[in-house]
This record gives C-alpha cells, structure tokens and sequence, in this order.
C-alpha cells in the first residue's frame, strides 16, 4: 500500500509487464518435483502420481473485496490465496503436491507479481507444492488455484464417515480472522500494516496468513471418521458433515476454544458470535470415536497443536448449539 501511495504522489507509472513476461516471472519462481514430468510451459503438464495413491483434487478462487480487502498488500494475497486450496487438502488427509494458478489482474505491475510470489511460494515451498500450469488475463483482481494432493488408497478423510456418538474436534482456536475482519469493518484496523495493540496485530495475521492444518490432516487417517476445514463459519462447516453423515451434531458452545486476544479485543459474547459463524479459520474440524481420544492426545502433543472437543454426534439431523440465534455462517449467495 505505501508503494502504491509513493507512486500516485511522483506520479511514476507501475512496470508493466506482458502476458509472457508475467507468466516468466512466475515461473522462474516455480520448482521443479517428483511425479511432475512435463511442468509449466506446454498446453498441458503431465503428472505420475504415486502407486497406490488417489488424487484429491480442490479449487478456490478468490476475488477482491469479497475474501480479501482491495488494499490488502500482495504477498499476503499469495498467501492467502494458497493457503486456503492446501486447508482443503488438508480436510481431506491429502499430502500437497502439485497444481495450478490463475490470475485475473487489472494490469501486470511488476513489482505486485514479484510481491505475490513472494507470498505464495513461500507457502508452497513450506509444503512441498509446485506450480505446474495456469493462466493470466487482464480483468477485476481474481486468483484461482487448483491443487493436487496425493492420500493412500482408503485412507482419506471424508464428509460422510461420522458414526452416532463420534466426538466432534476442532483445532487450534476458532474466530479470530473474523473478529479481524470485523474490525477492518469497523474501521479499527489497517490490513497494510502491524498494529500497535498485540492483541489485534494477532487477529490481523489470522485473517491475513492462516495456517493451513497440512499436517493434522496427514495425522488424522486412520483416526478421524469425517473431517471438513473451518471456511464459512464452524457450525457451517460441521453441517456438512452432518447432512453427508446422516448425523446430528450437539455442540457446546461453551467449549468452542477462542483465543485471548479474540476476547480481549471483542468481548467473549462478540468472540463466540465469530468463533460460531464467522468463517476464514481455514482450521479442522473433525469427528472420531470416543476410544480414539488418547491417539488425539498423543496428535495433539506431536504437532503442538491444540485440538477440542466441543460434542458429539446425534441421531437426527442438523447442529445446535443450545443457542438461540447462533448464525448460519457465510453463504456467498444469500
């Protein structure tokens, strides 16, 4: 943001770039890998995927201004825009491995493509993923990934496996990009910057940089019975499960873990409102047996990471909370 502002006051026009030139820059970023035997460059890649393996197969696309605010600054775009493609990996006990970009962006400035790959291939190159393909138009700033993943045969996780009685978790904290994002609303908070208050510069990481839960995911196998990731709001998200597991769910909103500085900021009445229904956690939420409860334990300590159980499943259909009005969640066409 600041660089957009330097521009506008020497008045000094953005580096512009062409389609191929663009699609260079970006590739030069890209990493070759294993089971990639024709990459970027041709009319199509070609992949081996391992023996014995399915491919999972995801895509998002993001758009500016409905899942990020237009000055949000561009490395945290990258971020972001793959971050949420490797969390529905992750939903689905799937190891990241290849996939594809498409860009949709007003003019090709340089210095923005560089920034974005910045942030994008700092997340892919964390987890192994390699860019194979894609495409570039001039257009509204839109960003779409596919991604490929790779999970042994039987083995992934999905939204129809939950049994009458499982245990319903969630990881880390729920909330907190919402809360983030409601202050952004509120004109409490500047995206193209850390904030002074620690406890708000934590919300705006959450919304900016989520953490997708590869690695939970890989770790849940064998253990959970059905799993979805946190994008729309978390009773949302467990409806899913439940309409495709032909379950109820009974959750204890009580229990729902909410971070301190989500309550320090919004008040625990205003943190459970996000951690219920706000969306962008990009966390697991997951059923399992209640004998499964010690490995979830042992998963927990391995990976340092916090994992709740807020209820259980039902006979019956749907999720409550006990509550009221607890919200239904982000619905793009509502």
């Amino acid at each position: 943001m600041a660089q957009g502002r330097i521009r506008k006051l020497i008045r000094i026009p953005p580096v512009s770039l062409t389609e191929f030139a663009l699609i260079d820059r970006i590739r030069a970023r890209s990493r070759g890998g294993d089971g990639i035997v024709l990459g970027i460059g041709d009319d199509a890649a070609l992949l081996q995927p391992l023996a014995g393996h399915w491919l999972a197969v995801t895509a998002d696309t993001l758009n500016s201004g409905v899942h990020f605010p237009p000055e949000t600054l561009p490395a945290d775009i990258g971020w972001k825009t793959l971050a949420v493609n490797l969390s529905d990996l992750a939903a689905m006990g799937a190891a990241p491995a290849w996939g594809t970009l498409a860009l949709s962006l007003p003019h090709a400035d340089a210095a923005w493509v560089d920034a974005f790959a910045d942030g994008f291939f700092a997340l892919a190159d964390a987890h192994g993923w390699r860019l194979i393909g894609g495409d570039t138009t001039r257009g509204p700033l839109s960003l779409s990934v596919t991604a490929f993943g790779q999970v042994p045969h039987g083995r992934a996780l999905r939204r129809d496996g939950a049994q009458v009685g499982d245990d319903i978790w969630v990881s880390g904290t729920l909330g907190d990009a919402a809360g983030a994002l409601k202050l952004w609303q509120d004109n409490g908070l500047d995206v193209t910057r850390p904030a002074a208050d620690a406890d708000v510069e934590f919300l705006r990481q959450r919304l900016l940089r989520p953490t997708p839960r590869v690695e939970l995911g890989l770790a849940l196998q064998g253990i959970a019975s059905a799993a979805v990731d946190i994008s729309d709001g978390l009773l949302a998200d467990l409806g899913h499960i439940a309409a495709g597991s032909a379950v109820g769910a009974d959750v204890d909103a009580t229990r729902v873990p909410l971070s301190g500085p989500l309550r320090a900021v919004l008040g625990m009445a205003g943190a459970q409102a996000c951690a219920l229904s706000g969306g962008d956690d990009y966390e697991l939420c997951f059923t399992a047996a209640p004998g499964r409860r010690e490995d979830l334990q042992r998963v927990s300590a391995r990976l340092g990471l916090r994992l709740t159980c807020v209820g259980q499943t039902t006979a019956g259909s749907g999720v409550s909370t006990g509550r009221d009005d607890p919200g239904a969640g982000y619905q793009h066409f509502a």
